[in-house]
């Protein structure tokens, strides 16, 4: 993607021979310190790992002009006057310490990418969230394409927010993914009308505290102008709402499942609606589209839609875009992904599903179920999930390192339902997990792969383990067919 000019001569101008670290190599520490050496910063870049791959991405760097300083992440290099970091790196890092002590100010990539924009670029409709984030950025993504509107879908997604705003593609709106990592780095975002989907436990290790980890989604509705959308069902996400400083004039806008109250989206027998942006709030609603219309139709993807719905609404797009968009749209990979139906049992693949609140959407949407679960818990506990899934579960199969939690959660809760625990965790293991749960399955179930966990103990990543899933069933439904 090509670069245009990224600034005004007055904003060149406070940046040429500015002092800039920035911390981390990768997907975001890379652009950012080319669009810094661009606008005439000395750049400098400091990274903990001195590894093969770091050393080959350091020369490109050096070549063009930046330092880098491989396996020294602490140390504040002399003279900085500015830190813009990745979103990994810990608040708890020696450097931000340092940076602090010295009255030296900390920006995300995120950050950046707001502060120079140009004077007319587009506005930001941001979503972020435990689960669904990058679903319904692309939900929304769909619905302003179908209503003719210049977009992408940017930010934690994987398309940089910097290329995206100092690209040579000009946006009427952004549909931005923000994590809670971005946001924590990001003081002086003002989006057009943000979501913040869900709230769980998750990346307390990085965060410090359920109320940390919130605080920094909760930035997202800062300065926001025209709406703040909340999940009904999630109340922490409305106290949000309440605590954030808006634009005078800026409306709370809820999403649910259920009838819809004034100020927000539901659904009525079936159908999407509106009770938000109409002229009669309080006796009107706008049909939106159908709940057959979003694909897969379970009922965290619903609210997904319902969510993307809002701040495509917000936006002033019109009923039949929003229609037309989700009809479009067709989610990523191991999102709830329908693999084969063998011998009438439906094989789904929810290798997303990383932590126990996305688990707890997936096997909401079937049932009965056999399970395919476990991984690495990430400190995780897995009581509540068991007891609201159980009566759900024809029986599971148990994976990966932590597996152990899960049982004792089923044994606690669930000691009826039959489970099956693998202790390995060689390339075979999921083949393996695939053909017990075929065993257990009777015609009319769902083998569901929602893991609650994550994959690093057994795979590369989720998508891989997801794979491994799918072939695993295809390979089963060939040795039925043959």
């Amino acid at each position: 993607m090509g670069i245009r000019e990224v600034s005004t001569d007055q904003q060149a101008a406070d940046w040429q021979g500015k002092h800039v670290t920035v911390a981390g190599l990768g997907v975001s520490g890379i652009p950012a310190a080319r669009v810094l050496r661009g606008l005439g910063a000395v750049v400098t870049v400091v990274n903990d790992g001195d590894d093969e791959r770091s050393r080959a991405q350091a020369a490109e760097l050096e070549a063009e002009g930046i330092t880098v300083r491989l396996g020294d992440g602490a140390t504040l290099p002399e003279g900085t006057e500015l830190i813009v970091t990745t979103p990994g790196w810990r608040p708890d890092k020696p450097l931000f310490a340092a940076a602090a002590e010295a009255g030296v100010e900390v920006w995300g990539d995120v950050e950046l990418a707001w502060r120079l924009r140009g004077p007319q670029a587009a506005p930001w409709l941001a979503v972020t969230g435990t689960n669904g984030k990058t679903t319904t950025v692309r939900m929304l993504a769909s619905i302003l394409e179908a209503a003719g509107l210049r977009t992408a879908a940017v930010g934690n997604i994987g398309v940089s927010l910097l290329d995206a705003v100092l690209g040579e593609e000009e946006y009427d709106v952004l549909a931005v993914e923000l994590s809670s990592y971005q946001l924590h780095w990001a003081p002086s975002l003002r989006a057009h009308s943000a979501v913040v989907l869900n709230l769980a436990p998750d990346h307390l290790d990085w965060h410090g505290s359920m109320e940390a980890y919130a605080a920094d989604k909760g930035r997202i509705y800062e300065g926001n102008t025209v709406a703040c959308v909340y999940n009904v069902a999630d109340k922490a996400t409305e106290d949000l709402v309440r605590e954030a400083d808006v634009e005078e004039g800026c409306r709370a806008i809820g999403f649910t499942l259920a009838t819809p109250g004034p100020s927000q989206l539901g659904l009525v027998d079936g159908i999407l609606v509106d009770r938000a942006f109409v002229e009669n709030r309080q006796k009107q609603a706008q049909e939106l589209a159908e709940v057959s219309d979003v694909q897969p139709p379970a009922p965290h993807n619903v609210a997904n839609a319902l969510a993307a719905a809002a701040l495509a609404r917000a936006f002033g797009v019109e009923p039949k875009a929003v229609r037309d968009g989700l009809r479009a749209f067709r989610p990523d990979p191991h999102r709830i992904e329908l693999v084969e139906d063998v011998d009438g049992v439906v094989y789904v693949d929810d290798s997303k599903a990383t932590n126990t609140h996305a688990a707890e959407a997936s096997l909401a949407a079937y049932d009965p179920i056999v399970w395919i679960a476990g991984g690495l818990a990430k400190g995780a506990t897995f009581d509540e999930l068991v007891q609201k899934s159980a009566e759900r579960l024809r029986g599971v199969v148990l994976i990966g390192a932590d597996r152990a939690l899960i049982r004792e959660a089923l044994a606690r809760h669930a000691p009826e339902v039959p489970v099956v625990e693998l202790d390995r965790t060689d390339t075979g293991a999921m083949s393996a997990a695939v053909q017990e749960a075929a065993r257990l399955a009777r015609p009319g179930d769902t083998v569901l792969l929602a893991p609650a966990c994550a994959s690093m103990d057994m795979f590369a990543n989720y998508n891989k383990r997801g794979e491994a899933f799918a072939d695993a069933v295809r390979a089963l439904a060939a040795t039925g067919r043959a």
